[in-house]
């Protein structure tokens, strides 16, 4: 899907060449900003063409024309299914995943993954997209995940995420009751010995850092609420059977189909971020799937809001 942008250049950018914004504020490539001088329309100033050594001034209009990938997501097979939407732009997509479908296309899951199912939706609309998840669930996890609808938007979450601007939380029904109510379990982690897929705490393990606060405790299990300050692979998951108390359902590191939980018990409950080309501060929520909601009331008759 072909994207324009429009930039006003202010005093603070006042005399500072094109190429600095495009890679400064819009977070491009070298690669895509070079899709950009080669396009006819690509890079203007005021309605003309400039290459990217233009030097800016106060008041003037930055335009770039993105277009389409012409390669991509169009190699997957475009499936028929449940799209929950829960907001959408020009540059981001917003979905509610429901719990037992993977993100990306995997064994066993040539067809029926997340971006199956996106490229079918724009398909009937008779539009191109590459599908660019921001972040990654596990098949089990349920919730909010973002879609990226083109590089620059890609590329303007990944900044976000790097300094933190960007932030996802999660809820959890875990074993027991952590002692302390809240706090940060700053443990590395690697890949367990033998195993292609398992992960365990390890001291030579990448940096790992989660924030929790459990906010329904239960002498069987409680609610957690936690938040990534990293985005290593099962780190919740890990971290939580590390502190002693695992996730309800967790086939690897707890006990599948505890409490009638037939997959793990997380759910991406939030995520606060700035839209990508405008810097619009965006925040969202996603209700509990039923399989949690229906444990959450039995903490609380009020459940979790």
């Amino acid at each position: 899907m072909r994207r324009v942008i429009e930039y006003e250049v202010t005093k603070e950018s006042d005399g500072t060449p094109v190429k600095e914004i495009l890679h400064r504020h819009f977070g491009l490539s070298a690669r895509q900003v070079s899709r950009l001088k080669f396009q006819p329309d690509g890079i203007l100033v005021d309605g003309e063409k400039v290459t990217v050594r233009h030097i800016l001034q106060n008041g003037e209009r930055l335009t770039l024309c993105l277009e389409p990938d012409t390669k991509g997501s169009d190699h997957l097979t475009p499936t028929e299914g449940a799209l929950d939407i829960r907001y959408e732009d020009e540059d981001m997509l917003l979905v509610d995943k429901p719990s037992g479908l993977v993100v990306h296309p995997s064994h066993g899951h040539y067809s029926d993954s997340l971006a199956n199912i996106v490229i079918y939706h724009y398909q009937t609309q008779k539009k191109h997209l590459v599908v660019r998840p921001v972040g990654r669930l596990d098949k089990d996890t349920s919730g909010l995940i973002i879609i990226a609808k083109h590089a620059a938007a890609a590329a303007r979450f990944d900044r976000q995420r790097q300094e933190g601007e960007l932030s996802r939380v999660y809820l959890a029904l875990a074993a027991g009751c952590p002692r302390a109510k809240s706090g940060q379990i700053d443990a590395p982690l690697g890949r367990a010995e033998g195993s292609l897929i398992r992960r365990q705490v390890s001291p030579d393990g990448a940096p790992a850092l989660t924030d929790y606060e459990v906010l329904l405790p239960g002498a069987q299990y409680s609610l957690i609420r936690l938040k990534l300050h990293t985005g290593r692979t099962h780190q919740i998951r890990v971290h939580m059977a590390y502190l002693g108390h695992p996730l309800l359902g967790d086939p690897l590191y707890g006990t599948e189909g505890s409490f009638g939980m037939n997959r793990t018990a997380l759910h991406s409950w939030q995520i606060c971020c700035r839209q990508p080309i405008t810097d619009t501060p965006l925040h969202f929520t996603c209700p509990m799937p039923q399989d949690m909601a229906v444990l959450t009331a039995e903490l609380s008759p009020s459940g979790f809001h």
